[in-house]
């Protein structure tokens, strides 16, 4: 595999979970695809990725979609709430945004958040963080965290269950 290709999901990351190329995908839900964020210094984060090529905000999908997608984000929120609760006693909640600022899909964050961020950063959006932090290869997503993975999987097919 030429790097070009393997970087492919990182430049279409909608395209590539519709391939099952996109090796941060966890999951298929209802709205679109729960993934592992590429970063990981508040363990557990991950992105509700848009399963429509082509839309870049929620308010381009039919009213049914929307649901579906703010839906899957809700169950998301929660599945990152039970694993890293059980993970991390210091677990203090679970952050939902969706910006698309920077990238041009629908995407939703799910940011868990934590007492040892400190005072001042865990009352603040976690875009404060410095931003060495988003580019620190000590908390890079990598094979370490495919207990995370399992176990964030797991909980989301919980959820589903529990909501259907």
């Amino acid at each position: 595999m030429t790097t070009e290709a393997a970087n492919d999901w990182q430049t279409d990351r909608v395209g590539t979970a519709l391939r099952g190329t996109n090796p941060t995908v966890l999951t298929r839900m209802p709205g679109g695809f729960a993934a592992i964020g590429d970063v990981q210094f508040l363990p557990g984060y991950c992105v509700l990725i848009t399963d429509r090529p082509g839309v870049d905000r929620l308010s381009l999908l039919p009213y049914d979609e929307r649901a579906a997608f703010l839906t899957s984000m809700d169950i998301l929120g929660e599945a990152v709430e039970t694993v890293c609760s059980a993970r991390d006693a210091a677990f203090r909640r679970v952050n939902l945004e969706i910006l698309g600022n920077t990238d041009a899909f629908l995407h939703a964050h799910v940011w868990p958040r934590y007492d040892w961020e400190g005072e001042e950063l865990a009352r603040m959006p976690v875009w404060a963080h410095p931003r060495a932090r988003w580019s620190d290869p000590a908390t890079a997503l990598s094979p370490e965290h495919e207990k995370l993975r399992d176990e964030l999987t797991a909980a989301i097919d919980a959820v589903l269950r529990s909501a259907s």
